[in-house]
């Protein structure tokens, strides 16, 4: 298939986003770029103060940025008060990606009782359950698998051999990337004196409205009720929700972070990559977690910020501090032992 390929003038992008023309309306763009390496017939964007020092060389064909940032800029701007997310509305103008034609390719496997709205697109090799759902204007890519009575609302796109388990139930425009799993069994298991038994995991997983979901995450079913995502929650790849998490309105979670079993995380917070939350915590709205912490305690205090992080060192400096480290009780031990003598002998001079 070739790439589709749309071009706009300045003034057309700046009327349809809002934003303020400074320069040449007439300007045809046909792609994006970055700063550094956008060409005349390219737009590009400065949000980061990291990058300033590449804006008064860039050879793109206009910029969009800040209204401060307009006087340096060489080339045409469109100013925004936000250019980040005036880009990302910008961009998907560019994006080549077109997603399957409506219809079912004759390899797909379809329970009869399965329900499908109008213009779906269901891809090759696809398995629909029993009492399947499936909503207007959704895709499911090459190779997923849902499991019976799946019911995903309008504008869904399943990119690829995503798995959903029974029940599992999506919102309006979510996106699930290539080789998720959502709703496996959570980690439940008793152990009976000598041996495991199993916990049937008896909820599913409710994604909420314009949820989006990384590659290769996994997010359990509960084993008594449902995992939940409320809406707008964006979720990297390779991570890891257990059974009956509940995670907050717009919250994103960013690539190899484990959240355990039953912790609940509130709205608008923000972690990090390969952060670890243990299971049976309350995370308050607001919380940002910085990459590599490691929770192991509710955060309670709205907004607050988190970091739990030893910053590599130089290995000499790191096994010093290691063969310290081993001796720590033994010195605490030391130190309170002096405190207590050091109390007696102040009680005694009084």
């Amino acid at each position: 298939m070739p790439i589709l390929k749309s071009t706009y003038s300045l003034s057309e992008l700046s009327t349809q986003f809002g934003l303020t023309l400074v320069g040449d309306g007439g300007v045809l763009i046909d792609g994006v770029g970055t700063l550094e390496s956008a060409g005349p017939t390219q737009i590009t964007f400065l949000n980061n103060p990291s990058y300033r020092k590449q804006l008064s060389e860039t050879r793109a064909g206009a910029v969009i940025l800040r209204e401060q940032d307009a006087a340096d800029c060489p080339t045409r701007c469109l100013v925004a008060v936000d250019p980040y997310v005036a880009y990302a509305r910008l961009a998907v103008l560019f994006d080549p990606r077109t997603g399957p034609e409506p219809g079912i390719h004759p390899s797909a496997v379809i329970a009869k009782s399965a329900r499908l709205g109008k213009n779906v697109g269901i891809g090759p090799n696809v398995t629909l359950g029993e009492h399947c759902e499936i909503g207007d204007g959704c895709t499911i890519g090459p190779g997923s698998v849902l499991d019976a009575e799946c019911r995903l609302d309008e504008n869904c796109n399943l990119v690829a051999n995503v798995t959903l388990g029974h029940g599992v139930s999506l919102g309006k425009r979510v996106i699930i990337h290539p080789g998720a799993v959502i709703g496996a069994d959570g980690f439940g298991i008793a152990f009976a004196g000598d041996h495991w038994e199993k916990v049937p995991q008896l909820g599913s997983v409710v994604l909420g409205d314009d949820c989006e979901i990384g590659a290769n995450t996994c997010i359990d079913r509960g084993a008594v009720g449902n995992t939940v995502l409320e809406n707008d929650v964006r979720i990297d790849n390779l991570c890891q929700v257990a059974h009956n998490v509940h995670i907050g309105a717009h919250t994103a979670i960013a690539g190899a972070t484990g959240i355990a079993g039953s912790t609940r995380i509130g709205r608008n917070c923000l972690l990090g990559g390969s952060v670890g939350v243990v299971g049976h915590l309350q995370i308050a709205d607001r919380v940002s977690i910085n990459g590599g912490s490691q929770v192991t305690r509710s955060i309670l205090e709205p907004g607050a910020v988190w970091n739990g992080i030893v910053p590599s060192m130089p290995v000499k400096i790191w096994n010093r501090n290691l063969a310290r480290l081993r001796k720590l009780d033994e010195l605490a031990r030391k130190v309170r032992a002096l405190e207590l003598k050091l109390g007696k002998t102040i009680n005694a001079e009084k």
